[in-house]
């Protein structure tokens, strides 16, 4: 019966067989099925033959006040420094025992667990899920993430312009040709006889003839006309601008033949473990 060990616990007294590159998941931030944030990673227990890494100790304080429970590693996907565990719910993880520090955990005996915690009547019939053995496979793909720059262009106002009017006086010459009368007096000598009598025409002493005298005057009016009309509209430029933004992406670190090696360089094979087996135990 394969017993289960804590990480910490073979880092500390097998590091000649796991080497200085080996996966520890302790203290990443965990999330479960909708991508609830639940909690973090509290450490893992790995089979103490082989060194391969069987359950994540998760704590789902996101959930609960306070618990720890043991999750198979088959079930999480690692993104960076983040764990996720898209199938593990709220109702399964509350039909899971809470992880006791003190106990001798043994891998048949919590598979057995396992296999009755996550179909328990508390768990609803859509979040039922049957443990298969690759559900305790350490996960061997790592998703590598890097950021991409998207440009977005904003509407801004760059400028305003008014356009009004206003009022100017100045003064005018206009020419005007204007006609006026004047008195003409022409005077002829006349010698001719007439039958009327020296002072007939006259009313009392004196005899007057009027004549009227006219003359031209200016009368200046006003008339308003439009003389301009204008139009404002707008015109689009064009320029490039050149934007500078660091970004980040992250890239797979391995050693040269992915073999585990002592100090002096040569590959590790005893008791029953392969160099092979290590390699997946690191998800290489």
């Amino acid at each position: 019966m394969s017993q289960l060990i804590r990480l910490q616990d073979i880092q500390a007294t097998h590091h000649d067989l796991i080497g200085d590159d080996y996966y520890d998941p302790t203290g990443k931030t965990a999330y479960g099925a909708k991508e609830d944030k639940i909690g973090k990673i509290e450490g893992a227990l790995v089979e103490d033959t082989t060194g391969r890494i069987r359950y994540f100790i998760v704590d789902v304080g996101g959930w609960f006040s306070s618990k720890e429970v043991l999750v198979p590693a088959g079930l999480a996907r690692i993104v960076g420094d983040d764990i996720f565990f898209d199938s593990l719910t709220e109702s399964q993880a509350e039909a899971m025992e809470e992880y006791d520090h003190d106990y001798q955990y043994s891998y048949e005996e919590q598979n057995e667990k396992d296999r009755q915690a996550f179909v328990a009547d508390t768990v609803p019939s859509e979040e039922r899920l049957e443990i298969a053995e690759d559900s305790y496979n350490a996960p061997n793909t790592l998703e590598l993430l890097e950021e991409r720059l998207t440009v977005n262009k904003d509407r801004i106002v760059a400028g305003l312009v008014k356009v009004g009017k206003h009022v100017v006086t100045e003064e005018r010459n206009i020419e005007v040709d204007l006609e006026e009368e004047q008195a003409h007096i022409e005077r002829t000598n006349v010698d001719r006889p007439t039958d009327r009598r020296i002072g007939d025409d006259l009313d009392g002493n004196n005899q007057t003839i009027e004549v009227e005298l006219e003359a031209d005057r200016a009368r200046v009016n006003k008339e308003t006309y439009v003389a301009e009309e204008v139009s404002v509209g707008k015109t689009t430029e064009h320029h490039t601008e050149t934007l500078v933004e660091t970004i980040q992406r992250e890239e797979l670190d391995v050693d040269r033949d992915g073999n585990v090696v002592d100090r002096e360089g040569n590959i590790v094979d005893r008791d029953g473990i392969s160099a092979e087996d290590v390699r997946r135990a690191r998800g290489m």
